[in-house]
């Protein structure tokens, strides 16, 4: 029994001696710092240099012109040459009216001229003179003959030959043709007003006929027509609408506190969501004399070219209004501006590490953006970082 023990007590200390030993480690030297690896990018410099700065405004586009054409005669349509979107020249007849009234009664109209003239005397073109229409000229010889037969009467009475009665008689002859006179001179000028009259109502009735053509007021496109063949319109119906597209109008809206930067014959550069990407120059032609009261802002009209007519009326546009020339401005490629979350940065180059700099970007110029804080001219700044670069990471610049 104690040699059984004996053992027992020999193998736990054995056991405890390996673990001890187990549990014994040796020991080791520090971990030397890594070296950081040089990112390499390329650089530019920060540049200053002189930009159009713009306005940014927005409006809607609307036709130059639009015209509600209507009748100016009554009558039953005949022909309808034009339909929507059709393009005409300004006096293209839009819708014909039949003209079996109007032709009548200008040929009536000319036939009572012509009644008058022919009373006066009158040769086509010729103008009108009271003493050589046919009546007056007949009243003028009877005169005549009356004052040479009364002068010569009178001679014979101066010498006794005559009586008294035979001059009178005479003398009261001489008279009448006087007022006859007078009269055929009235006559014929009130023939002559009579004349005037017709020659007016030929003028209405012409004017009747060539109103059974309605026509184009300007050049442009036929956006509506209202009638058809075989309708009866009056004067003043509606029969289509007529629009100029080119130019157009664009009516802007600039706050007030932009009112010093705007004036007439501004360049403006016009953007539309249906062309996007796309810039559509204008010009400005009216600014108001005062403000909207109700929205302290100043109501701006533009004129944009659309011959091609791409553009529409009632499009939503974006305008840029060019302002004056101002100080230079500080310009990076659009590649070094990284923005997260609102906040813009650039990493300058600082010796052969890179300088984070939190920056406040402004306009853009083709590839290149503006920097209106955090930036000086002549720096220089890592372009393209990509997220690869933070504040103090080495660079090795790239020629």
């Amino acid at each position: 029994m104690i040699r059984k023990s004996s053992v027992s007590v020999l193998i736990l200390g054995a056991a405890a001696a390996l673990a001890s030993a187990g549990c014994r480690t040796e020991p080791t030297s520090a971990a030397a710092p890594a070296t950081p690896i040089a990112v390499a990018v390329k650089a530019a410099p920060v540049q200053s240099q002189a930009i159009d700065r713009f306005l940014r405004v927005t409006g809607s586009l609307a036709a130059d012109e639009q015209a509600e054409v209507a009748a100016e005669t009554g009558g039953r349509v005949i022909a309808t040459p034009v339909e929507r979107g059709t393009r005409v020249d300004a006096g293209a007849v839009l819708v014909r009216i039949s003209g079996t009234e109007a032709d009548a009664a200008l040929r009536e109209a000319e036939a009572n001229a012509a009644q008058i003239e022919a009373r006066l005397g009158l040769a086509p073109g010729q103008a009108f003179d009271p003493r050589h229409v046919p009546e007056v000229l007949n009243a003028k010889a009877s005169l005549d003959w009356a004052e040479a037969d009364f002068n010569r009467i009178k001679a014979l009475l101066d010498q006794k030959v005559v009586s008294q009665s035979e001059f009178d008689q005479k003398r009261t002859q001489m008279q009448a043709a006087q007022q006859q006179y007078q009269t055929a001179q009235n006559g014929a000028q009130q023939s002559y007003r009579s004349l005037q009259a017709a020659r007016a109502r030929i003028d209405l009735a012409r004017k009747a006929a060539a109103d059974t053509a309605v026509r184009a007021p300007f050049a442009g496109l036929v956006a509506e027509r209202v009638v058809s063949t075989g309708d009866y319109v009056t004067r003043g119906t509606k029969v289509a609408t007529v629009v100029r597209i080119d130019p157009l109008r664009v009516e802007l809206t600039v706050p007030e506190q932009y009112l010093s930067q705007v004036k007439e014959g501004q360049p403006v550069k016009l953007t539309v969501d249906a062309y996007p990407g796309e810039n559509f120059a204008g010009r400005v032609r009216f600014v108001s004399p005062a403000l909207k009261t109700d929205q302290r802002a100043l109501t701006v009209e533009a004129i944009a070219p659309n011959r091609d007519s791409r553009l529409k009326p009632g499009l939503f546009a974006t305008a840029f209004l060019q302002k004056p020339a101002s100080a230079p401005a500080l310009l990076v490629p659009a590649s070094s501006v990284e923005t997260v979350a609102g906040t813009s940065r650039v990493y300058v180059v600082n010796g052969a590490r890179a300088e984070e700099r939190i920056v406040t970007t402004g306009e853009r110029v083709g590839d290149r953006v503006e920097v209106v804080t955090g930036l000086k001219a002549g720096e220089t700044v890592a372009v393209n970082p990509r997220g690869k670069l933070a504040d103090g990471t080495p660079l090795q610049i790239e020629r």
